[in-house]
Parts: structure tokens; C-alpha cells; sequence
């Protein structure tokens, strides 16, 4: 009996440890119906397998790291999970979908928390409202505004509209991110898998219930903070339209003023100048306005562009560093610095100020239409350094003319600046025009009786001055001051802006001549460049520049550059259609601006290619080099660019295929030669049969090939002559090639000797002579052959080789020279008769 009550014992402790072991296995649960399942679950464990309990209870081992408790941990989750799954499929779908929804929320909250990106919008709003109605009031109550006042007035409300834009966009992509967001809320409520489905376990139910409970909570509030921010976004956008609107209406009333204006200044705003006309203000009230409205633009001009104005300062420094340091490197590596200075010497003898004349000419272009106050303030700057300069490069009579100019600049300036028309003003631009006329005219008779040392076409600029302010004066007289201060403001500002743009070429050129010249003893390849070359195209290139920028400051001070802006952006950008293909004529522009700059492109590449094979000093191999490269280059970089206008142009491909079909037939008949040129051109590319440098004979003409084109390349013959020859010429005809694999050639003597001579004499004596001499080489060597005989003379063929063969003419006079005296020496005579 006390054995089996030791035996019942001791199977009961046996089964408490298996279950406790378990239940360390599973792990703690929260709820009672998973404890259900895991205790069913190792009931049926246990049953199965009584043996191994016994054994697993000999073999547990209790975890002796953190890190294995962690693992044993997690392997009881997953299990559990498992558990789980097998009792309701759709309890793991339900609690995700909650997560999502949950993780999703939460981020549109910490989204919405960061706060809107409507800060500026907001802030500014109010000041651009007050800002359009004082331009509405002021376009409204100046009856008598001038036309650069009207202009000033559009100027702003265009710097508006380009700010409001922005702000248009920036609120348009707040605002569907705030839509999305909606979006994403509403997908909550309309959910079938969480509004009707719902766990079979009763804890897992619950569990459900309050998760959803709390998710409605955060739903809650999240669609009550994204509707609050959308509202907010929708009221600042209707505020912001209704200015925009408010705005455009004011800019299209300007602009009607301005075409009543315009037509009011043909017909004549005055009578005629002796009749004094009393509906137009006095001076006082004018300046007043003037001030006020100057200081307000400057102020707000010097707040708002802040970045434009560093990256004026900062091309300052850069341009007065680049000069500066090419001075420096002058003085330090050239001792003949006479010859340097006298072709830079406005750069060597002014850097600072041939700096500042540079950035005043070209920063204000930098700006966005800056107020007039700025631009002329600069204007008056770079007029001050023209003055500096020609007093010290041009003849006194120049300087004492643009000195007297220069008064008369400044008050145009200060008259410009008016607001409003006035008499005073109409009587000063009359005395200005006048006096202009007389110093020109006086400065015209002084250019007449001593051309030298003045600019070039100095007599033609200053006719079309004194035309200009002859027609000032005249439209002045008859009541149309307005044109007449227009026409007369043109005349001197563009007169000083020809000098000022002559000084910035002449300017630019000198600092890179001196920059070669640096490189040049430095030894970098760039110093190879030649500058006679690179002066030339280059201030050609800068000229047209030039004239483009002079042409739209004429248009500036006409105050018409808008006017053809518009128009030709107009002209350009409409649409027409030629036989069903439709196109504009800004696509064509475009088209062939791209290929003259892939043509340039081409022309630069091959120039510098060039540059850097002379500057590895392989003078030979780029004797013997062939322009394959160079000209693969061109054609690449002109196919690229073919390509990059054809799709700059909008052409479409289709029709472009027409086109080339249509030259292919052109071609099959009527262009044949140019077709055969170019393709030979490639095929000299590839097979190079020529090189450049090569001695080659052609058609007859015997000359070294100096240039391989697409389409022809060049021999210079002896007699200094350059031979254009077809590229297919050079693939269908014989070409005799001296120089294809060496540059050796054979030269051949033919020698006679009188009747009689020792010939193993004359022949021992050649060779021995033709072998001791350093430029005949050895091998092969040169061989004398027994050519004929007669009873007067014996005939000899001395053949020999020359290393170089464009110097063979002189290498074969100095062996004849050689014979002659060696035959003296050793005396064989010559044939008599």
C-alpha cells in the first residue's frame, strides 16, 4: 500500500512537472480562451507521447543567457500565433487592416503637426492687397503720369503676378496632399472587412471591439485637424485668386493707358513751346512723388533680391581677381613686358577700373526690370569709368566732349526719373537737345580736321546723335514732348553705351591675351593657342553680342522692349500648318541656332584637339596623323546637334521622314558629287590612305595634304600654291602616296665620266663618299650602277636614299655639290663636248 501511494505520488509529480514545462514553453497568456487552446493542445501532446515527458523532464535545462531567453521567448509567440491562426483565419486580416489604418493616421497627424507650408503665403498676402490698391490709387489720381511711370506702375504688378504664381502653385500641391489625406481618412469608414466581419473567439472579439473603438478615436480626430488645414488652404487660395484677378484687371487698365498715352504722345500732349500750358503741375508736386515712389522701389528692389545682388558682387570679385592675377603672372614671367603691355594696356594700366566697367556694363541684366533709379545710378557709374579711361587712351578733344556729355546725362537721368509731366521739364529737354546738338557738332568739326587716334565710325555715330536730337527739338517745339525726350534720352544713353560695349571688348580680348601668354610660361597647352586667331573670331563673336545687347537697350529706352517681346513671342510661338504638317517658326529658329552652335562646337573641338597634340610636343605624329579623329568629332558633335534641333524644333519625325525621302531622291539625281565628297570624306576617316602631313600625287599635282574636310581637302604644292581637291577624287583616282608607311625616298643621280675612266675607280669612289656622309642613310645603302657607255662618256645611275623627303631637292644639291669636288680631288674627268 505505501508502495503504491509512492508510485501514484511520484506519477503525479511526474505529470505537474510535464504540464509546468509546457506552460514555460508557451509562455504567459493574456487571455483565457488562448489558454483553453494551449492546454487542449498539450493534453493532446501529453497523451500521445507519455514516454518522452519522463525524458523531457530528465532533459530540461534551464536558459543560462538573456539572449536564449529572448529566442525562447519569441519561438512561444510564434507558436501562439500559429495557434491562433489555425482557430479563426480572419482575426489576423481584421487586426491588420486596424494597423494600417492606425500607422497611417499617425502619420498624417505627425504630418499635419509640422504644420502647413503656407507660412510666407500668409504673411505676405495682407502686404501685396495694400500694395495693389496703392498702385490702383496711384494709377487712378495721376492724371498727368508720365509714360515710365506707367510703365514703373506694370513693372510692379508684373513682379506681383510672377510672386502670386508661385504661391498659386505652391498652395495647389498643399492642397491635393490635404485631399489625398481626405482620401485616405474616408477609406476608413467605408471598410467591409471592419464594419462587418468580426472574430469567432470571444476574447479576441473583445480585444477587436476596443481596438476599433480606439482607431475611431484617432480617425476622429485626424479628419478634424485635415478638414480644418483644408479649409484653411481653400480660404488662403480664394483670397489669393480674388487678388490675382484684382490685379489682372489693374494690368490690363494700365495697359490701356499706356495705348492712350502712346496715341496721346503722337497727337502732341502740349501746344506748341511759346504757348504755356497751365493743366499740367508744378515741379514741387512732381519731385515729391518722385522721391516717394523711388524710395519705396529701391527699398523693396534691395529686400527682395538679395541673391541677384551676390551673384553681381560675386562676378565682380571674380572678374577683378581673374584680372589681377594675369597682371601678376605678367610681371613675374615676362622680361619683355613692353611688347605685353602695349596689346593689353587697358587691363595692365587700369585692372580695377577696366573691372568695374565690365560688371557695370553687363551686372544690370542680371535683374528682372530693377527700378530705374538703380539702372541709372549704375548707368552713370560706368559713364564715370568710359571717362577715366578715354582721357587716358583717346585724344583731349573726346574727353572734353564726353565730359560735357556727361553733365547733360545726368540731368536726362534726374528728368527721367519725373513721374509727371511738367513745363519745367519740357523747357529743360529743349535746352538739353540744343546743347547736345552744339557740342557734337563742334566735336565732329575737330574729328573732321584731326581723324587720328579716335574710334572707329566715331563721324557716323555722331551724325546719327545730332539727327536724333534734331528730331528731339522738332517734336518738342510742336507739343509732342513726350517722343521728344523719349527720342532725345535714346541719343545719349545709347551713344555712351556704344563706348562702354567697345571698352568691354577690348576688355575681355586683353585679359585673355594676357591669360595665353600666362599659360604660355607656365607651359600649359592652352598657351599654344594663337591669339592673332583667337582675337579675331572671338571679338567677332563678342561684337554680335554686343549689338544684341545695344539693340535692347535701345528698345528699353524707347519703352518698347515689352511691346516686342510680346510680338514676337507671338510671331514665333503660332502655330501653322503646310500641307497638313503643322509647325512655328520659333521651331525653326530654335533649329538652326542649334546647328550653327553645332557647328561652332565642332570648329572649337577640332581647334583645341589640334592644340593639345602640339602641346605633346609629337610634332611628327601630328605630321603623320590623320584628321580621323577631328573629323569623326565634327560629324559626331553635328549629328548630335542635328538630332537636339530636330527635337528642340518640335518637327514631327514622321514628317521628317517625308523630308529625307524627298532628299534622298534629290540626291539620287541632282546631288551625286556632293553625296560621293562626303561619303568619301568618311571613307578617308576610317581607312586613312592619306594623313595630314602625307606628301601625296594626285591628278598629276604633287603637294603635302594640309587639311582632310567632310567634303574637299587641301595640298599645298611647291610652288606655294593650295590645291582644293574632292574627297572623291581622292578614292577614285591614283593617289601616289610618299609618305604613307615612312617619310624615305629614293633619289637618283645619273653621272657620266669621260671614255677611258677606271670605272671600279668612279664607282669606289662614289659609294665611299655617299657612305661617310650623315645625311644619306646606310640603309639600304646607296648603290652606283654601270648605266651605258660610249666612245665619249661613261654613264652612271647613283642611287641613294634621304631619311626626310621634303628636304630631298636639297639633300640631292648637296651630293652633286659633293661629287663635283670629290671628282676634283681624285681627278676624273668629265665628257668634253
Amino acid at each position: 500500500m505505501c508502495r503504491l501511494l509512492k508510485v501514484v505520488a511520484l506519477s503525479l509529480i511526474l505529470l505537474f512537472t510535464f504540464f509546468a514545462g509546457h506552460a514555460v514553453a508557451i509562455g504567459p497568456l493574456r487571455n483565457s480562451s488562448a489558454m483553453i487552446i494551449v492546454a487542449d493542445t498539450a493534453s493532446s501532446i501529453s497523451t500521445a507521447a507519455p514516454a518522452s515527458a519522463s525524458s523531457a523532464v530528465v532533459k530540461k535545462k534551464k536558459p543560462k543567457t538573456l539572449r536564449e531567453s529572448s529566442r525562447k521567448s519569441m519561438r512561444s509567440r510564434d507558436s501562439l500565433f500559429q495557434a491562433l491562426n489555425k482557430s479563426d483565419t480572419s482575426a489576423a486580416t481584421m487586426f491588420q487592416h486596424l494597423q494600417q489604418y492606425t500607422t497611417s493616421f499617425h502619420q498624417i497627424n505627425n504630418t499635419l503637426a509640422e504644420g502647413l507650408d503656407t507660412a510666407d503665403e500668409s504673411e505676405q498676402l495682407p502686404v501685396v492687397l495694400k500694395r495693389i490698391a496703392r498702385i490702383t490709387a496711384l494709377a487712378n489720381t495721376r492724371k498727368s503720369s508720365t509714360l515710365r511711370y506707367l510703365f514703373v506702375l506694370r513693372d510692379n504688378l508684373d513682379h506681383l503676378q510672377d510672386m502670386m504664381d508661385g504661391w498659386q502653385g505652391d498652395l495647389d500641391d498643399v492642397n491635393t496632399k490635404l485631399i489625398q489625406n481626405q482620401h485616405d481618412i474616408l477609406k476608413f469608414r467605408t471598410d467591409s472587412v471592419l464594419s462587418n466581419a468580426m472574430p469567432n473567439d470571444t476574447a479576441l472579439r473583445e480585444a477587436f471591439f476596443d481596438k476599433r473603438a480606439e482607431l475611431g478615436d484617432l480617425w476622429r480626430k485626424t479628419d478634424s485637424v485635415n478638414r480644418k488645414d483644408l479649409f484653411k488652404v481653400n480660404l488662403l487660395q480664394n483670397q489669393i485668386s480674388t487678388a490675382y484677378t484684382t490685379m489682372l484687371d489693374e494690368s490690363d487698365q494700365i495697359d490701356a493707358k499706356i495705348k492712350r498715352f502712346a496715341i496721346r504722345a503722337l497727337s502732341g500732349e502740349f501746344d506748341n513751346i511759346w504757348v504755356t500750358d497751365n493743366q499740367y503741375p508744378h515741379l514741387d508736386s512732381a519731385l515729391n512723388g518722385t522721391i516717394r515712389l523711388n524710395k519705396i522701389q529701391v527699398t523693396y528692389f534691395f529686400k527682395n533680391e538679395t541673391v541677384v545682388h551676390l551673384i553681381a558682387l560675386g562676378f565682380l570679385l571674380l572678374v577683378l581677381g581673374w584680372i589681377l592675377y594675369n597682371k601678376y603672372k605678367t610681371v613675374g614671367h615676362f622680361e619683355h613686358k613692353e611688347i605685353v603691355i602695349d596689346h593689353a594696356h587697358f587691363v595692365y594700366k587700369k585692372p580695377v577700373v577696366s573691372a568695374l566697367l565690365l560688371v557695370t556694363t553687363i551686372a544690370p541684366y542680371f535683374y528682372d526690370h530693377p527700378p530705374v533709379f538703380f539702372m541709372e545710378s549704375v548707368f552713370l557709374i560706368n559713364t564715370i569709368l568710359v571717362l577715366i579711361m578715354v582721357r587716358s587712351h583717346f585724344p583731349l578733344s573726346m574727353f572734353r566732349f564726353l565730359h560735357q556729355l556727361f553733365w547733360l546725362t545726368l540731368i536726362y537721368s534726374l528728368s527721367n526719373l519725373l513721374i509727371q509731366i511738367t513745363n519745367f521739364d519740357r523747357y529743360v529737354i529743349l535746352l538739353l537737345s540744343i546743347a547736345g546738338i552744339v557740342f557734337a557738332v563742334l566735336f565732329y568739326i575737330r574729328t573732321k580736321k584731326e581723324p587720328q587716334g579716335h574710334l572707329k565710325y566715331t563721324q557716323l555715330t555722331l551724325r546719327i546723335f545730332i539727327l536724333m536730337q534734331l528730331i528731339s527739338v522738332i517734336l518738342n517745339v510742336t507739343g509732342r514732348f513726350s517722343l521728344a525726350k523719349i527720342v532725345g534720352i535714346t541719343a545719349v544713353f545709347n551713344l555712351w553705351l556704344i563706348i562702354s560695349l567697345y571698352f568691354v571688348i577690348r576688355i575681355i580680348v586683353q585679359v585673355f591675351y594676357l591669360q595665353l601668354h600666362t599659360r604660355r610660361a607656365e607651359k600649359s597647352f592652352i598657351g599654344l593657342v594663337d591669339y592673332n586667331t583667337m582675337q579675331k573670331k572671338f571679338r567677332s563673336v563678342l561684337s554680335v553680342f554686343a549689338t544684341l545687347l545695344w539693340i535692347f537697350f535701345l528698345l528699353q529706352n524707347l519703352n518698347i522692349d515689352d511691346w516686342v517681346h510680346d510680338y514676337l513671342s507671338d510671331a514665333l510661338t503660332q502655330s501653322r500648318s503646310i500641307g497638313g504638317a503643322s509647325f512655328t517658326i520659333g521651331g525653326f529658329v530654335i533649329f538652326f541656332i542649334v546647328i550653327w552652335l553645332s557647328s561652332l562646337l565642332s570648329k572649337v573641338l577640332s581647334y583645341f584637339y589640334d592644340v593639345s597634340s602640339q602641346h605633346n610636343n609629337d610634332i611628327a605624329a601630328l605630321r603623320k596623323k590623320n584628321r580621323a579623329s577631328t573629323l569623326l568629332i565634327r560629324i559626331g558633335v553635328f549629328t548630335v546637334g542635328f538630332l537636339l534641333a530636330v527635337a528642340a524644333s518640335g518637327f514631327p519625325i514622321d514628317k521628317l521622314t517625308i523630308i529625307f525621302s524627298a532628299f534622298g531622291v534629290g540626291i539620287g539625281f541632282g546631288l551625286q558629287n556632293v553625296t560621293n565628297n562626303l561619303v568619301s570624306g568618311m571613307i578617308l576617316a576610317f581607312e586613312k590612305p592619306i594623313q595630314i602631313g602625307d606628301i601625296i600625287e594626285v591628278n598629276n599635282r604633287m603637294g603635302t595634304v594640309k587639311e582632310i574636310g567632310i567634303r574637299s581637302s587641301k595640298l599645298a604644292t611647291g610652288e606655294g600654291s593650295e590645291v582644293i581637291i574632292p574627297n572623291g577624287d581622292l578614292i577614285s583616282l591614283n593617289v601616289v602616296n610618299w609618305t604613307l608607311s615612312n617619310t624615305n625616298r629614293q633619289i637618283e643621280i645619273m653621272i657620266s665620266v669621260a671614255a677611258g675612266t677606271e670605272i671600279s675607280k668612279v664607282t669606289d669612289t662614289l659609294k665611299k663618299m655617299l657612305t661617310n656622309r650623315e645625311d644619306v642613310m646606310t640603309t639600304p645603302e646607296p648603290q652606283v650602277f654601270l648605266n651605258g657607255f660610249s666612245d665619249k662618256s661613261i654613264d652612271l645611275k647613283v642611287q641613294f636614299w634621304a631619311a626626310d623627303i621634303s628636304d630631298y631637292l636639297e639633300l640631292r644639291s648637296r651630293i652633286l655639290e659633293s661629287i663635283a669636288d670629290t671628282f676634283n680631288k681624285e681627278g676624273i674627268q668629265l665628257p668634253k663636248g
